[in-house]
């Protein structure tokens, strides 16, 4: 007897993988994420952004599929605008993971074609925030997260050292090193670590390169 066709029988799926970090402290969030794309076992660039700057006080890692996270990027960049010349106020980092969420599980609940994405949002209004959002919609404060295929990896060495109280100057290394020890063990992550850190003071970039030397 044959199967009914289905959408997801229609091509083979394409496999996909990084390693995104994000760490809460008393008063930043630091972000961080490797630079390899990949489709299937193919690496199809080794210099891809990861971490998205959304405003001046707010930014995103992305995991998923790249075309889905920069749609998405850009339409809260467009209403962090708009809410800004409306209220005159800097939208709050809740009101644009709650808006994320919304988008995410309408596109899924409406069209059946849900954003094929799982996104760490952090930013400083108040004080720093971290949200964790998938592709069902579903929203979750964190002190600290790992996504992607590298998270397994990560989040071990994450959660050992892990000190809301510790300097930023040792947060963004144990985000550094989380995502190498990631890059040694996880074939979809790898080419050099982005990291951001926002404060009250804005966005700060760094970026440290990795030698093949495993």
């Amino acid at each position: 007897m044959q199967r009914p066709w289905h959408p997801a029988r229609a091509r083979p799926p394409v496999l996909k993988g990084t390693t995104t970090v994000g760490l809460r402290l008393r008063n930043h969030v630091v972000l961080g994420a490797d630079r390899r794309a990949t489709a299937g076992y193919y690496v199809a660039h080794k210099h891809v952004k990861k971490i998205v700057k959304l405003t001046d006080y707010m930014a995103m890692t992305t995991a998923g599929l790249v075309a889905d996270a920069q749609v998405l990027a850009e339409w809260v960049r467009t209403r962090a605008r708009l809410y800004e010349m409306e209220t005159r106020k800097r939208m709050p980092v809740s009101v644009a993971a709650n808006l994320l969420a919304s988008i995410l599980l309408t596109s899924r609940r409406q069209y059946f074609m849900p954003y094929f994405v799982q996104l760490i949002l952090g930013g400083y209004d108040t004080a720093p925030r971290l949200y964790s959002l998938d592709l069902y919609g579903t929203i979750t404060e964190e002190r600290y997260i790992a996504t992607g295929s590298g998270s397994v990896t990560a989040i071990g060495l994450i959660e050992d050292e892990y000190d809301e109280n510790m300097p930023v100057e040792k947060a963004v290394d144990l985000v550094r090193r989380a995502i190498l020890s990631s890059i040694r063990r996880d074939a979809f992550t790898g080419n050099g670590i982005d990291v951001v850190v926002i404060g009250p003071k804005g966005i700060i970039e760094k970026s440290f390169e990795v030698k093949a030397k495993f």
